[in-house]
């Protein structure tokens, strides 16, 4: 009886410590995060065409490749020395709403290397680079 208890607890316990370990790249709790009333209810009105992708494209690669990679991969030059390291929009924008999306992109992440980007871009830069990372597979 005691040698099942040791195992149920060792396994028990080993479970526990893998969950709490983050090897990956973390993704936002898109259930728990509480967006604030100025961003709420807020959608993309533009419509995917291929202009609105190409300035998307032109300003997410000035702006959020260097972290994000290329293609939403987390994998961009300065990715190897941020902690935590950033998100993988390739996969994050898939559960994202756009309310989410633009408030992130516009007030940044605390706690992470992710800075606010309303003072620099204009509210149709950043709905545009919400329309190109919604290409990401």
């Amino acid at each position: 009886m005691k040698k099942n208890f040791v195992f149920i607890f060792a396994i028990g316990l080993m479970t526990l410590i893998s969950a709490c370990g983050d090897t990956q790249a973390p993704s936002e709790d898109t259930t728990g995060s509480v967006i604030p009333s100025g961003y709420v209810g807020k959608t993309n009105s533009l419509a995917s065409s291929s202009d609105v992708l190409t300035e998307g494209k032109t300003v997410y690669e000035k702006t959020c490749s260097a972290c994000h990679g290329l293609t939403g991969l987390g994998d961009g030059p300065a990715s190897i020395s941020l902690i935590p390291p950033p998100a993988i929009l390739a996969d994050f924008h898939k559960t994202a709403d756009d309310e989410l999306l633009f408030w992130r992109i516009s007030e940044g992440k605390d706690g992470t290397s992710m800075v606010g980007w309303k003072t620099v871009l204009t509210e149709d830069q950043i709905w545009k680079v919400i329309s190109y990372v919604r290409t990401f597979d």
